[in-house]
């Protein structure tokens, strides 16, 4: 149809521009400037952050409504999934492999950022029209980066970028890409096997979002409580059986594994990317693809992690950032392994989902399509019900409480429409919303980060001398 060309023209371009242009600097530079501003604390204080995740320091007492492990869960949830899978295989099939060792750098990167906008999401709790405490970007944006000035003009930037946030937050949170991938490979590999939807595909898929929005609409109506209760059963089961199986497809060709390393690297830094220019390409393939994975920087994370059990900003800051290490460092090296070993990523007309089930068939011919369907589809669950939370606080903030419930009912019609529509129109449109998230976050997350390091101190300072 020429109307959704149009539509996707205009978001082909403006995500590549805010990503080319503006993000590759903010998110590169700004996970630059955390890491040294904070002497490396996300690195130095990994095992202490483990410690935190057991409940060592839970305190039922703290305010919050969920405890650490809970939020980190949820915020996995919202991004172990179709990023970390499908998402890593698009990234494969725009920028070739040398795209993933810029999402690796994303993530290293992501940690020092996400213990510094999730710090922040603490230090500066809000409370909604009901008076139910919540955290979140737009809210240390309003509080934090408003006590800076009470000048006018600033005051009036605060709001924009608050609002700015929230705006993009109710489309970029919808889970358009999930339920499209979902979607993609339940027709593909089941639909079209059968002899009614083989001439009537688009039939099945618009069943199939319909099915998919009444099993979501049945959990998103709980609130977080009961996100963070189903994703923290779902989601580290989930993980341990894909990264079981990962390796047993990894491990049938183990002793090439450190050629297709070397690939991802020489593709990444050669020379002849240099000189042709594909370099940058490759850059920001990663980087819009690891935004997808990890959401460091984009603010999301942050609206979980407001939500844990805590007193202590910096402590939730250090959860937090263990998150960039599971779902990009370990989850998606995996994925990027199992397609390159098997050689599926030779297929150009396999994209997205289809050639992590490729790679899937290779080595499980009889039920790999079954294995990888229920895999992704407890993930895509969780991932549908954690985003249906952001977007409701994000409508929220902006509109009030009283119309939550009308955007979780916008949200389940989006999952109906996603699954018939290309997922070249729904990544261009969710690269700009995530672009338009990133921008107030990082600019408000980088003018408050001496408040982050002033917090480090005092708590450090006070766990050393226990």
């Amino acid at each position: 149809m020429l109307i959704l060309e149009c539509v996707d023209s205009f978001f082909s371009k403006t995500s590549n521009y805010l990503w080319t242009y503006i993000l590759i600097v903010i998110m590169i530079g700004g996970g630059v400037f955390f890491s040294i501003y904070s002497k490396f604390i996300p690195f130095r204080y990994f095992f202490h952050s483990i410690k935190i995740l057991s409940g060592k320091y839970d305190d039922n007492n703290d305010l919050g409504h969920v405890s650490h492990f809970q939020a980190l869960s949820s915020a996995l949830a919202g991004t172990i999934g179709m990023g970390n899978i499908a998402g890593v295989a698009i990234a494969i099939h725009q920028g070739g492999p040398g795209a993933i060792f810029w999402m690796w750098i994303s993530a290293i990167l992501g940690m020092s950022t996400k213990f510094f906008t999730c710090s922040l999401s603490i230090l500066y709790r809000g409370v909604d029209d009901n008076n139910v405490i919540q955290g979140g970007p737009m809210y240390y944006i309003s509080i934090g980066l408003g006590q800076i000035s009470k000048n006018l003009y600033f005051q009036y930037f605060v709001k924009f970028l608050a609002n700015l946030f929230c705006l993009a937050g109710i489309f970029g949170c919808l889970s358009l890409f999930q339920a499209n991938q979902l979607s993609q490979i339940f027709s593909d590999r089941v639909l079209l096997h059968s002899y009614f939807f083989q001439e009537n595909i688009l039939i099945g898929k618009l069943l199939f979002g319909i099915a998919l929005s009444i099993l979501t609409s049945v959990f998103i109506f709980g609130g977080i409580k009961k996100i963070a209760a189903i994703a923290s059963k779902i989601v580290p089961f989930m993980v341990i059986m894909y990264i079981l199986l990962s390796l047993y497809i990894i491990f049938q060709n183990f002793s090439e594994i450190p050629t297709y390393i070397y690939m991802i690297f020489n593709e990444a830094l050669s020379s002849s990317s240099l000189e042709g220019g594909l370099m940058g390409s490759v850059i920001v393939i990663g980087l819009r693809r690891a935004a997808f994975s990890n959401e460091a920087g984009i603010g999301t994370e942050a609206m979980a992690h407001g939500a844990a059990k805590t007193n202590e900003p910096i402590r939730e800051g250090l959860v937090a950032m263990i998150g960039p290490f599971i779902d990009t460092i370990i989850i998606c090296t995996l994925t990027a392994l199992m397609i390159l070993s098997t050689g599926v990523y030779h297929n150009t007309e396999s994209n997205g989902i289809l050639l992590v089930a490729d790679a899937f068939s290779t080595r499980f011919p009889y039920f790999g399509n079954l294995i990888l369907l229920v895999i992704i589809f407890s993930f895509s669950i969780t991932t549908i019900i954690s985003y249906s939370y952001y977007g409701a606080k994000c409508t929220s903030f902006l509109f009030g409480t009283k119309w939550k419930t009308m955007y979780r009912k916008f949200y389940v019609v989006s999952i109906i429409i996603s699954s018939i529509i290309s997922i070249e129109l729904l990544i261009n449109f969710l690269d700009t919303m995530f672009a338009l998230m990133a921008i107030p976050t990082m600019i408000t997350t980088i003018l408050l980060a001496p408040k982050v390091i002033r917090e480090s101190k005092i708590y450090f300072d006070k766990l050393n001398s226990q």
